[in-house]
C-alpha cells in the first residue's frame, strides 16, 4: 500500500512538472512574437527622412500587434497569420522605402525571425 501511496505521488509530481513546462514554452512563444523595436535606431540603420519614419512607426505597430493577434491561435493557423501579417508588411514598407531601405528591412526582419525562431 505505501508503495502505491508512493508511486501515485510520483507521478502525479512528474506530470505537474512537465505541464508546468508546457505553459512556460507557450509564454516563451508568446514573448518571441512581441517584435516591438527602437524605432529612432531603426530610422538610423535605414537612414529614413522624417516623413518615413511616422509612416514605418505605424506600419510597424500595426505588424506588431498582428503577430500577437496570431499567438492566439493554434499552430497551423498562427503560422498562416504571421506569414500573412508578413506579407502585408513587406508590402506597405515596400510602398514608403526606397530599394536599398527596402533591402535592409528585408534584411533585418529575416535576421530577427530566425533569431526568434519564427521562421
Amino acid at each position: 500500500m505505501k508503495k502505491l501511496f508512493l508511486t501515485m505521488v510520483a507521478m502525479m509530481s512528474m506530470t505537474l512538472t512537465f505541464a508546468e513546462n508546457e505553459n512556460m514554452n507557450s509564454v516563451n512563444n508568446a514573448e518571441a512574437y512581441n517584435l516591438s523595436v527602437n524605432m529612432n535606431q531603426l530610422s538610423k540603420a535605414l537612414n529614413l527622412a522624417n516623413d518615413q519614419v511616422e509612416a514605418v512607426a505605424e506600419i510597424h505597430k500595426t505588424f506588431c500587434s498582428e503577430l500577437m493577434f496570431a499567438t492566439q491561435y493554434g499552430k497551423e493557423e498562427r503560422d498562416a497569420r504571421v506569414d500573412a501579417a508578413v506579407k502585408k508588411d513587406l508590402g506597405f514598407m515596400n510602398y514608403v522605402l526606397n530599394h536599398d531601405q527596402y533591402k535592409k528591412y528585408v534584411m533585418l526582419l529575416n535576421v530577427t525571425m530566425n533569431n526568434r525562431g519564427l521562421k
